[in-house]
């Protein structure tokens, strides 16, 4: 899949025209819903990526893709979230991202395959921004993690 593909099953430029189409709709719906889960607020898109492997309707590295998308673009928004702190407060009043903290700074960036899990993943996000790794190499393990994960949703329901 290639970016013109991704672009028009997005339909950038029918959007400005005339809406989100139907066929578009659930596609920017899986993109928000993986956007959102991958931020500190709580959601699960998995359900939505399983639901529409099941139904064929789209190719598997077109829901692989916009999933990976939305959900790697919600982490980085967790991990500026994380380095934008590290400026304005100490740790000690950070306590509830301590454990990921410590286990980023235990096993370092490669720490960020995890982030796909349910639970810790926010926080290794943040930890990773707070500890102020490379955006490059946390942004490369942070869309593996996550792309490895939705291959293999698609999969198990395609």
């Amino acid at each position: 899949m290639d970016i013109s593909s991704l672009i028009d099953i997005f339909c950038f430029s029918n959007c400005i025209e005339g809406g989100i189409t139907e066929s578009s709709a659930p596609l920017w719906l899986l993109f928000f819903s993986a956007f959102i889960s991958s931020t500190v607020a709580p959601g699960g898109s998995e359900v939505l990526v399983a639901a529409l492997a099941s139904q064929a309707h789209y190719s598997p590295g077109t829901i692989i893709s916009i999933a990976t998308l939305g959900n790697t673009l919600g982490a980085i928004t967790t991990y500026g979230l994380g380095r934008w702190l590290s400026h304005n407060y100490s740790p000690e009043k950070l306590t509830k991202y301590q454990s990921a903290i410590n286990q980023v700074k235990k096993y370092g960036v490669i720490s960020l395959l995890g982030s796909w899990l349910p639970v810790i993943g926010d926080g290794l996000c943040f930890a990773a921004g707070w500890l102020k790794i490379p955006l490059l190499y946390a942004t490369a393990l942070i869309m593996l993690g996550k792309a490895a994960r939705y291959s293999a949703i698609v999969y198990l329901f395609n």
